[in-house]
């Protein structure tokens, strides 16, 4: 808790300090917007006091959760303690670093000490494939690779599985890697997986399967479109329509603006779109957050949805019913007291402007 970090913080300088280069995971206030959201003080001040010890102890405040993408990508090989689950898939699998996942204490033993233990993904023998998926129908749009990243997640389900995925034809983008990466990791507690001519471990199968190679289970577009089904995909009233989980890239918020161009959200709807604080500095200087708050979108910084004590704010706003493109973020949200429906990109900014999905 914030107590005891308060506690770490008051030690002598020499004994506070973290080793190693520490970023911080996005917070749950934004204190340019939290008035607006409905959030309280109490929340404010318990955010305050755990910026002002982090920073006692040297942490960098990145307050972001794709570091990869806005900060730093580890290096291929380099040993590295993420807490935040969809930063340590795509540090593993994409950049070919070594981490597993780390509670708060045990990132935080690792941030003052230099040293990590040495099991799981940090090991040879951790990284092997143990099952196998041939995806027949490529995924087209951000939350189709989160649904293929769901249903492989809910095939495995187990932390110590690596998935090794062939099938796909061109390598997928940054964003599309991270949507399929934060699924997996959400619905499969993977931290790991293998992507045949695409992730660097995996130039071919014999890379990553150590003695014989198990059957490949089929993934076709039924699949994916299964998944979907299963969020309820309905003609009916929209509350909040969220962009988080992971926060988005540049990329994503130029695609966001340009979708909302020229358009209003529905008097009836909330739209929130999460960023980095980096980003949200590139979009104000690209006009791209005065593209989208000139259509009544509310674009955040350095925070999470369900980071942002999403269950009081949905009370306090009347949010039920919620649109996402975000496979991670529907798997999460439902315990938080939410309705959430899974849809692409464009289809969530349309029923945000008409106040209401459709098929």
């Amino acid at each position: 808790g914030v107590a005891w970090l308060e506690e770490l913080a008051s030690y002598p300088e020499e004994e506070r300090k973290v080793r190693v280069p520490t970023v911080t995971d996005p917070r749950g206030v934004d204190f340019d917007a939290y008035k607006r959201l409905g959030q309280q003080e109490a929340w404010v001040a318990l955010e305050q006091r755990a910026i002002n010890a982090f920073t006692a102890m040297n942490f960098l405040m990145t307050d972001t959760c794709i570091n990869y993408q806005t900060i730093f990508p580890p290096a291929f090989g380099e040993h590295v303690a993420f807490g935040d689950t969809g930063s340590t898939i795509y540090a593993n699998s994409v950049c070919g670093a070594r981490s597993n996942f780390e509670g708060g204490p045990s990132a935080l033993a690792a941030a003052l000490t230099g040293r990590t233990p040495r099991y799981g993904a940090h090991l040879d023998s951790g990284r092997m494939g143990t099952h196998r998926f041939t995806v027949m129908d490529r995924p087209q749009t951000l939350s189709d690779w989160g649904a293929l990243g769901g249903v492989v997640g809910r095939a495995v389900g187990s932390y110590w599985t690596v998935p090794v995925l062939d099938g796909i034809e061109g390598p997928p983008t940054s964003d599309e890697l991270k949507h399929f990466g934060a699924a997996l990791a959400s619905y499969g507690s993977v931290p790991l997986f293998h992507m045949i001519g695409v992730t660097p471990e995996a130039h071919d199968l014999g890379d990553v399967f150590d003695g014989p190679m198990p059957d490949p289970k089929i993934i076709g577009r039924a699949d994916i479109d299964a998944f979907y089904e299963s969020f309820g995909l309905h003609d009916d009233g929209v509350d909040v329509v969220v962009f988080a989980a992971p926060q988005q890239s540049l990329v994503e918020m130029q695609s966001l603006a340009g979708l909302l161009k020229g358009r209003k959200i529905s008097d009836k709807t909330t739209l929130l779109i999460a960023t980095s604080p980096e980003i949200k500095f590139a979009c104000d200087r690209m006009g791209l957050t005065a593209t989208i708050e000139e259509a009544g979108g509310i674009v955040l910084k350095g925070v999470c949805f369900y980071q942002m004590y999403a269950r009081e704010i949905g009370e306090a706003n009347g949010w039920k019913r919620l649109l996402t493109n975000s496979a991670k973020l529907v798997n999460i949200i439902a315990g938080y007291g939410y309705e959430p429906v899974l849809a692409p990109m464009d289809k969530c900014i349309d029923a945000a402007c008409a106040g209401r999905m459709s098929q």
